[in-house]
């Protein structure tokens, strides 16, 4: 698959402003819109790459990324962290296979490569444990969800089974290292209730084995993202319901948002304002344990 330049994409030079390059998007969505294209398969096609090279180059975290990674950019923190396993960059390189590593880039540290990969094995040992953030809505946390993950993984070169060597020549794929990170989709469940800080264990979904040993596992560490309507504590939510100033001195109903629909909530009279309803059992479901929380509305 052809490498992506975010940048060409957008028609602008790699040191553009957070200012050109939003102009350059509105200018090249305009043009690409399905609606301004209707049945332009094609126009529908840029209009999407347009849009995958926006979200990653307005958001300075995931540009610096790419920068410095280029197409590995979503893969950053796992190349870091086996950067911090096994050394320096020129142990990595990027190639059709995959990242290869090259433990004779590695020095004293290549042992651990030998070691995690067999040439000096001493039974098996599990692989390493891997963590992925994943951001999720409050309706998603609400009701449970899934996500298709692309994960960097290290293997065994398949070619030289981890030897580095084929037939006394060094192995082309992984350039001697024994070993690649290569690419993979997976898709995983997220269940109902998670938070902004939940880790959902994923077993044995972590990085390879060693020796026969069983792979690691991998941790979704969660992120819910705001809601604009409901405030979360734990399982309850707070929300706010309109009333009229008659409606709160006479008594009236008015209707409550829920994450699964609207209910009627009857307001006594003489309600002051500010004043907060519990409505039990109509909140976000409990990760840990049975039931759901509450929903408090606070009446405006």
């Amino acid at each position: 698959m052809a490498s992506k330049d975010f940048y060409a994409t957008l028609g602008v030079a790699k040191g553009a402003s957070q200012k050109e390059i939003r102009q350059a998007y509105r200018r090249l969505a305009r043009q690409h819109h399905p609606d301004v294209n209707p049945g332009d398969k094609g126009a529908e096609g840029r209009f999407k790459q347009v849009n995958a090279a926006y979200e990653v180059l307005s958001d300075a975290e995931k540009r610096k990324k790419y920068d410095k990674y280029g197409d590995q950019w979503e893969h950053a923190g796992q190349i870091e962290e086996l950067r911090k396993r096994g050394g320096g960059g020129r142990a990595f390189r990027f190639g059709q296979g995959g990242v290869s590593f090259d433990t004779a880039d590695l020095g004293d540290l290549g042992g651990v490569f030998d070691n995690l990969f067999g040439r000096r094995a001493r039974g098996p040992r599990k692989g390493a444990d891997v963590e992925q953030r994943v951001e999720v809505t409050l309706e998603e946390a609400f009701q449970g969800t899934s996500r298709t993950l692309q994960l960097a993984s290290e293997e065994l070169c398949p070619s030289c089974a981890g030897s580095g060597e084929i037939a006394n020549a060094v192995c082309h794929v992984c350039q001697g290292g024994g070993a690649i990170v290569k690419s993979r989709r997976l898709e995983v469940k997220i269940p109902a209730g998670v938070e902004t800080g939940s880790r959902v264990r994923i077993a044995g979904e972590g990085q390879a084995g060693a020796g026969g040993g069983g792979r690691g596992d991998l941790y979704l560490a969660v992120t819910v993202r705001p809601h604009a309507r409901f405030e979360r504590k734990g399982a309850d939510l707070y929300t706010d319901a309109e009333v009229a100033v008659t409606g709160a001195v006479l008594g009236t109903e008015v209707e409550v948002p829920t994450l699964t629909g609207k209910v009627l909530l009857k307001v006594p009279a003489l309600t002051q304002n500010g004043r907060a309803f519990r409505l039990a059992g109509l909140g976000m479901p409990r990760l840990k344990g049975a039931g759901r929380g509450d929903l408090y509305a606070r009446l405006r």
